[in-house]
């Protein structure tokens, strides 16, 4: 007799990747071994990208790009952030369709020859590249035309991966503080809190990480319903391309709280929405998490003067919510506003003006009346009063789960919030080395049932430059988390928030084991 491997492991593979186990049965064999339990393993490849941070000649942006250091990840690998390669010069952007090509421009750079082709080249170089684990690496810009970025981690760089972008405005319409935690490219995004009154200048950016063209449709849904919009439909985003569509170009009805919802028809994007208004400031407003008939939205500071629920029914299925903070020591429900009533694909808001009342809090959107409807929130919170309002906004979010991490963090004004909607939890949370100095700590916390901790992160022993925060579940119920940066700047503390849904940095991979072998005559 003599014994002959069968090619058929990758074939196990793939179905066990789709059915979650591998049975086989080999010729001869009676019986059927079933595999293992699926296995959690580092993911070895991740796609985060970063939109185009401002058109302000005032504007300064830090990126800060990080992998915690851990095991896994397969090879060395290396972790890139370049630029998105701009629209081919014969293609207007959506906000240009009108404006005729410089031919004088595009004559100049004919003459350039090899010269252009070399500009070209370095544009298209990483911005920021990752040197080590554990450690994070920064690169500044302040250029006015500075391009969005999409980048590729792998290897041992690509679990847990995050990178930060952080833009100080100083003046002008859309001052502020911007913080914006780079996202993976997706095809489906919903932006409870953006607006198309005349107060606020709202962008959809969209990013195309990939080698060809994506084609997206934006929808926009007020308090009435679904707003009339005839160019929102067949977006095309060229490949490694970003475009910004400002909201109140696609519709001619003007609606204070507004839920975008951003779709592709092919390819996928990154998404995000820029918000500057009128003598309050400006952020990004991140994408809330995926419809669910519970949401929690953490980390409202506590010296908050405003804050707005904005919330949002995708189905066909009106939704009754309960309205809960869960403050330093309890959960309770604002007064007159202990539920929302939400419409289906209607756009609902409550103001909730100062709820935190000086400590700190998060919000919990639970079913009021069984009946489990998926919604999805945002939050548009202010501090400050008068000339000296600042604006960020707080999407829902996920919890943290195994592990979730910010980039961008400061000697001062970097503040964690950590809420337990259930269960009482343990979470352990680590701040890296510095960027360009300083030794890494770890430090456990306690997260009591229906309560908020706000806290103050250890700063790095002999700290230069920023480093990052690394939030990990450890035991009892889930926690969600978010990190407030503030940053004082012409009399005025501008802030900005990033909440920390889990990093994905595993996936579940099924193991067959079966003896593959056939034994012929």
């Amino acid at each position: 007799m003599k014994s002959t491997p069968l090619s058929l492991v990758a074939g196990v593979v793939a179905l066990a990747a789709v059915t979650g186990f591998a049975a086989l049965t080999a010729p001869g064999d009676e019986g059927v071994t079933e595999a293992k339990a699926a296995a959690r393993l580092p993911v070895e490849r991740s796609s985060l990208l970063c939109p185009a941070p401002s058109t302000s000649d005032l504007a300064d942006t830090t990126y800060t790009s990080f992998t915690p250091a851990g095991e896994g990840g397969g090879e060395a690998g290396a972790a890139e952030l370049t630029p998105a390669e701009p629209l081919p010069a014969d293609e207007d952007t959506p906000a240009d369709k009108d404006a005729e090509k410089d031919k004088d421009a595009e004559k100049d750079e004919d003459a350039k020859g090899d010269k252009g082709d070399e500009d070209k080249a370095a544009d298209t170089k990483p911005v920021i590249s990752l040197k080590g684990l554990g450690k994070p690496a920064t690169a500044e810009t302040s250029k006015s035309d500075a391009p969005a970025l999409v980048g590729t981690a792998t290897g041992s760089f690509a679990p847990g991966w995050a990178a930060q972008q952080t833009t100080v405005a100083a003046a002008g319409g859309a001052r502020g503080l911007l913080g914006a935690s780079c996202t993976a490219p997706d095809t489906d995004f919903w932006f409870p809190g953006a607006s198309t009154g005349a107060s606020r200048q709202d962008y959809v950016h969209l990013t195309n990480p990939d080698d060809t063209a994506a084609v997206a449709d934006i929808e926009l849904y007020g308090a009435e319903g679904a707003l009339k919009s005839d160019v929102g439909e067949g977006i095309t985003v060229p490949a490694r391309s970003s475009v910004p569509m400002l909201i109140s170009t696609l519709t001619s009805e003007a609606a204070e709280n507004v839920t975008v919802h951003v779709t592709t028809r092919t390819g996928r994007v990154g998404a995000v929405v820029s918000a500057a208004e009128d003598e309050v400031g400006s952020d990004w407003l991140a994408a809330s998490a995926d419809p669910a008939s519970t949401q929690v939205l953490p980390g409202i500071p506590a010296d908050a003067t405003s804050v707005r629920l904005v919330a949002f029914a995708p189905g066909e299925d009106d939704a009754d919510v309960k309205v809960q903070l869960m403050g330093k020591n309890a959960t309770f429900s604002p007064a007159g506003n202990s539920t929302l009533h939400i419409k289906s694909r209607m756009t609902a808001s409550i103001d909730l003006k100062d709820v935190t009342r000086g400590e700190p809090g998060s919000l919990r959107l639970s079913p009021a009346d069984g009946s489990r409807t998926p919604v999805v929130a945002a939050l548009r919170v202010v501090r400050g009063t008068g000339a000296k309002q600042e604006v960020a906004f707080i999407p829902a979010t996920g919890p943290v789960g195994e592990r979730a991490t910010v980039a961008d963090n400061r000697a001062k004004g970097s503040v964690l919030s950590l809420t337990a909607p259930g269960e009482t939890a343990k979470v352990k949370v680590t701040t890296s080395e510095g960027s360009e100095g300083g030794s890494a700590s770890v430090k456990t916390y306690t997260v009591k049932s229906g309560t908020t901790l706000e806290v103050t992160p250890e700063i790095p022993a002999g700290l230069k430059g920023g480093y990052a925060l690394t939030v990990e579940s450890e035991s009892g119920g889930p926690v969600h988390a978010a990190r407030t940066l503030t940053l004082k700047e012409s009399g005025i503390d501008m802030f900005t928030v990033q909440t920390l849904p889990d990093d994905g940095g595993t996936v579940e991979v099924p193991a067959a084991e079966q003896d593959l072998t056939v034994l012929d005559d």
